[in-house]
């Protein structure tokens, strides 16, 4: 259905055929491009072909999933805010004993020929990260990384540790004996 408007019209309007599939063209994009961002454990394609229809309802149904998860997410970050704010203007024995931990606490993980230790004190003990280093160099282990955040009234450290001979290996239950001794001398 083109008007011919006169002569020399180079520049017609589309007609509706046209427009049409350059809009269906554009929404199957769009719809294409909304069903990758799903998440792939939410959409479990089939062998048959998913209709766009049902591309939309797993993209809606997805989006709710996501809000209600930042919800929940939300609400424990309020929780975890509440109790900090409870802990600073608390002592640290009364954290303690709510939360059911009593400091200084040392955690080893062997992860066969590495380890993780994970040091949890009071801003009351006051030991060199060092002299946990020196430690696990002693029983033979190189340290990776280290690294230590301080939250409320607690400091937690953390050290990724390898085996410097793999066959030997480190002896955990050592290390965490030292560990706990130097812990406690401070």
């Amino acid at each position: 259905m083109k008007k011919n408007g006169g002569v020399g019209d180079s520049t017609s309007k589309p007609d509706r055929k046209t427009i049409e599939r350059n809009r269906r063209i554009h929404m199957k994009t769009l719809c294409f491009k909304l069903t990758s961002l799903i998440a792939h454990n939410h959409f479990k394609p089939s062998k048959e072909t998913v209709s766009e229809l049902e591309q939309l309802d797993l993209a809606a149904a997805y989006i709710k999933h996501l809000r209600e998860r930042i919800e929940k997410l939300k609400e424990m970050k309020e929780q975890v805010m509440k109790s900090i704010e409870v802990s600073s203007n608390s002592s640290i024995m009364k954290t303690n004993a709510s939360v059911g931990l009593s400091l200084p606490v040392v955690e080893l993980r062997d992860l066969g020929s590495s380890i993780e230790v994970v040091l949890i004190t009071g801003l009351n003990k006051n030991f060199m990260l060092y002299e946990v280093i020196t430690i696990l160099e002693q029983e033979g282990a190189e340290v990776i990384s280290a690294s230590f955040s301080t939250v409320g009234g607690k400091i937690f450290y953390t050290l990724h540790a390898q085996a410097k001979i793999s066959r030997v290996g480190v002896e955990t239950t050592r290390v965490c004996q030292r560990l706990k001794e130097m812990i406690c001398y401070y």
